[in-house]
Parts: C-alpha cells; sequence; structure tokens
C-alpha cells in the first residue's frame, strides 16, 4: 500500500448539523423520502423567518442482520443476507460469497466461477443504474423538480418521453435476464455458494443474451448521452446543485483501471490526491472506522488517518469514475474522459453528476457483458474449488451504490460467529446529510415552504441512489411514537421516547424514566 501526504483540501464543514437552539424553531419533516429503496426522513428545523437553522437524513427503519446471521451455517449466509434487499441482492450474495472463499481456502476459484460470478455482478450493476436513472430519478431530471409532483413517476415519463421509458424497462430487463442465467432467479437466487459457482450459463441462455446485446450496448450510449445533454443545457444546475468538497473512495483494479468485481481500496482526497493506494480489502478495518450519532441508525464510517470531521467520503459512480485511473473498455473509457474534463482538471463534486457517472458505468457494464458472453469458460470447466480452512473471511465489492463489505468469523462447527457489514449507502451517509443541507441552505433558506422546494431536498437525496434497507444496522432503541385520538379525531395525548430513552408525554410534557 502506497499512501501520500494529506494537502490543505478539507472536505465541507457541517454548520447545519446542530441548532444552538431547537426548542425555539418550527419543524418540518419529509416523512417518508419517496423514489428510493427503503424508508427514511428528512427534518428541518426552521426560524420564525424560514431560515434554516438544521437538516438531518434519519434512517428510521432496523434490519438487524448482523446479529440473527450468528449461529448459522456459513453456506446459508450468501442466500440469506442478500434478503436485504431486492434491488441489489446479487451484491450482497457475491460479497458474502467471497468473504467465505476465504474461510474454505477457495483461492482462487476456478476462471468459470471467476468469469460466471462477474457476469452475474456486471448485469445486477447494470440493471439497478438502468432502474435507477429511468424509473426513480428521470422524472425529476427531464420534467423538472417542481414539476406538477402527479406527473413526476415512470408512468408521466412514458407518457411525455415513450422511447427514453422503453429503453430504460428494456434496459434493466436484459440486466435481470443476465442474472436468472447466472444464479437461477432475476431476484434472491442461488447460483453463488463459498468456493465458487453452483451452474454453468446454458447454451440458450447465452444465444438469448448474445442475440441482444448490440441493441443494448446502443441503448447504454444513448443513456450517456442523455445525461450529458442534461448538463449541457443547464451547467449551472448541474454543476451547483449539491456541491461540496469531499474525499472519495473504491476499488480499483491493482493496476489503477476500474474494476466492479474486485481489487485493491484507493482513496482520494476533495482536491483529487492520493490518501492511500493499493490497500487490501482485507485491511479495511485498519482504514475504516464507524461512528454512531443518536438520531439515526446508519451508521457514518471515515477514514481512520483523518478522524471523523476530515474523514469522510463519498463512494459509487461519481467516485469510481474519477477515482480509476482507466475504465477498461473502449467505449465507456471514452466517455470517462469527456467527464473527467468537465471539471476542467479539477474533480467533479456536484451531486447531480452521480447521474452522468452511473449511466457511464452501465454502458461499461454491457461492454464487459458483451465479452463474457464470448467466453468459452461460462459455458464448461470446473465450478468450484476448496483449499486450506480458515476462520475469518473478509468479502468486499463495488455494488451499484459503492463499496459494500462483507466480514464474518465462523467456527469450527461451521456456524457464524460475527458478521459486520458496511454496505454503500453507509459509506455516503454523511455525504448525503451534506448535501441535504447544501440544498436547504441554497433553495429553502428563507423562503416559504412549497412541495416543489421540499422536492429539491429529495432529489439530492436520490442522486445517490440509496439502499436504505440495507443500510440499517447500528444497534440502539426502536423509536416509539404513540399517538392516542378520541372518537371525533381529536389528539388526546401523544408519548415519545427521547434520545436518552425516557417517555415523553408530548401534550402535557410529562416525562417518565427510561424504561
Amino acid at each position: 500500500m502506497t499512501t501520500a501526504a494529506h494537502p490543505a483540501t478539507h472536505p465541507a464543514t457541517h454548520p447545519l448539523e446542530t441548532a444552538a437552539h431547537p426548542q425555539g424553531l418550527r419543524r418540518v419533516a419529509i416523512d417518508p423520502v419517496t423514489r428510493v429503496e427503503g424508508h427514511g426522513k428528512v427534518t428541518l428545523l426552521l426560524d420564525d423567518h424560514n431560515h434554516v437553522q438544521q437538516v438531518r437524513l434519519h434512517i428510521v427503519e432496523f434490519r438487524g442482520f448482523e446479529k440473527f446471521i450468528e449461529g448459522r451455517p456459513y453456506w446459508e449466509v450468501p442466500v440469506m443476507v442478500q434478503r436485504l434487499c431486492g434491488i441489489c441482492p446479487v451484491s450482497h450474495h457475491l460479497a458474502a460469497s467471497k468473504a467465505f472463499d476465504r474461510v474454505i481456502g477457495a483461492l482462487p476459484v476456478t476462471p468459470t466461477a471467476d468469469k460466471i460470478r462477474r457476469l452475474m455482478h456486471y448485469g445486477q450493476v447494470m440493471q439497478s443504474h438502468a432502474l435507477h436513472f429511468f424509473h426513480l430519478s428521470s422524472p425529476d431530471l427531464l420534467f423538472g423538480f417542481d414539476s406538477e409532483v402527479n406527473r413526476r413517476n415512470i408512468v408521466g415519463v412514458a407518457g411525455a418521453h415513450p422511447e427514453i421509458a422503453k429503453k430504460g424497462v428494456l434496459l434493466r430487463k436484459f440486466g435481470q435476464e443476465v442474472i436468472r442465467a447466472t444464479a437461477g432467479k432475476r431476484v434472491h437466487g442461488t447460483g453463488s455458494v463459498p468456493g465458487g459457482v453452483n451452474k454453468h450459463v446454458s447454451f440458450e441462455d447465452r444465444s438469448m443474451l448474445k442475440r441482444d446485446v448490440a441493441q443494448m450496448m446502443a441503448w447504454a450510449q444513448d443513456s450517456v448521452t442523455i445525461a450529458k445533454q442534461l448538463h449541457a443545457q443547464n451547467p449551472a444546475l448541474y454543476d451547483h446543485f449539491g456541491s461540496f468538497r469531499s474525499n472519495m473512495l473504491s476499488l480499483v483494479r491493482a493496476d489503477g483501471a476500474m474494476d466492479l468485481y474486485d481489487g485493491v481500496i484507493r482513496a482520494r482526497d476533495a482536491a483529487g490526491q492520493i490518501i492511500f493506494d493499493g490497500a487490501s480489502d482485507q485491511g479495511y478495518l485498519d482504514l475504516i472506522e464507524e461512528e454512531v450519532k443518536p438520531w439515526s441508525y446508519m451508521k457514518f464510517p471515515f477514514l481512520k488517518s483523518l478522524g471523523p470531521q476530515l474523514g469522510w467520503y463519498r463512494v459509487g459512480p461519481l467516485a469510481r469514475v474519477q477515482n480509476c485511473d482507466v475504465i477498461p473498455s473502449p467505449l465507456a473509457e471514452a466517455e470517462r474522459r469527456e467527464f473527467v474534463a468537465w471539471g476542467q482538471g479539477e474533480p467533479i463534486h456536484a451531486t447531480l453528476a452521480y447521474h452522468w457517472a452511473r449511466m457511464i458505468e452501465m454502458l461499461h457494464c454491457i461492454e464487459v457483458i458483451a465479452d463474457l458472453l464470448d467466453d468459452p469458460d461460462i459455458l464448461s470447466g470446473d465450478l468450484i474449488t476448496s483449499g486450506t480452512r480458515r476462520h475469518s473471511g473478509i468479502g468486499v465489492i463495488e455494488a451499484p451504490r459503492g463499496t459494500l463489505i462483507h466480514h464474518y468469523e465462523v467456527g469450527d462447527n461451521d456456524l457464524v460467529t460475527m458478521c459486520n457489514l458496511i454496505v454503500s449507502t453507509t459509506h455516503n451517509n454523511q455525504a448525503m446529510n451534506e448535501a441535504v443541507r447544501s440544498v436547504a441552505r441554497e433553495y429553502l433558506d428563507g423562503h416559504e415552504l412549497t412541495e416543489g422546494l421540499l422536492n429539491h431536498i429529495e432529489v439530492a437525496i436520490r442522486a445517490y441512489d440509496p439502499c436504505l434497507s440495507c443500510a440499517t444496522h447500528a444497534l440502539g432503541d426502536m423509536p416509539l411514537d404513540v399517538v392516542l385520538l378520541g372518537p371525533d379525531g381529536q389528539l388526546l395525548d401523544r408519548v415519545v421516547r427521547s434520545s436518552d430513552g425516557a417517555l415523553v408525554h408530548e401534550l402535557t410534557e410529562r416525562q417518565l424514566p427510561p424504561a
């Protein structure tokens, strides 16, 4: 691993994280945040003049996968953990498999297993990127952030831009078919196992996918063009909306090229200078630490060498496209060069640039898929291997939303004794909070709030394509909010649990001791 000195270029500070006198402020909530996977809300504290004093993104669901994985046989886990999510299950399926490859000594897996897993993973990233851009974000980008609310959905896009909607639906369908051909099912498949895979790609499935791959390639290029045109048509918005400086982190191949399946860890600072490079994914605990805050179930990771105030970072397409030295597929590499040139020698930190970078990655995915479909190893060859047994394993992969870490310890009886997950959205937690603060400061501060203005906050969150279900693993008290209504609907009482565990009757401000 190589390490460079960290220059005096720091990420943004967080002046709106804590309000000085919250008791005297008006609370506005966006609950739930819409068109994202999972459940979250945003709270804003405003003074009498509508000036924003505090903005926070709260993750309000709790999953607990890290605990109930304990005690299960390790070979069950790659199938279990993908139940975290229905959008990116393959990422968890493969990260867990890679971790247990180490437990059973399957290093490396066979060439056939490696290529089938890669095909599965690039199909996953492709379908997820298509889903996010076309179904979840394009209504805002095509119609405007404050357009009519009943139009901002995929049905509205299909009515106004039928060709764009068609491409989005069929691009995602193709990615799902790649997953089915490699994992057995489009969602929650079983194709990857500790030590390799359990099936080849059939000749029929390969022929079916090869028939459509050229069309998918063309549509992926069209998708990059759409994202580029949006930036070119309104650079003042796309370059500055939710923009702030931050560190960036991702896997890269050993030679610095983009690799979404495997690699070493590289981090850059806000100016684009290397913080560390060539770090083994097996040593992630030496690089990353997690902080817990009382108002969210999602943790706040940071780089240990920089500390919690300066060490937080972004992951995902915006980081990956700029963190790598090259994308190893010709069409996507040409687009990466154009993207980087947009920054005029500086890293691009604009939140909305995630969409452009995401479409470049989708194009790269279909290029990789096309190459793998021509490889005879996916049709035959050894599926599985094993070696010297170990008691721990770490698997790291680049999920659609960013770097995903699975860490397990296994006892002599083959039962899991410890599980630690740091998912992509968790890495982006502080960055998403920075994004909503930046947008609130610029667009909401001092204005009468409207649905359209509040949607600006959601647009900033959606750009990260957060998977809030995957990200909620911090332990703590479950939220309690009990409302008592009379027969006529009148509020009679409301009880909430405060941060110290005490129960407060809001109408009387009577406080009970912690449960």
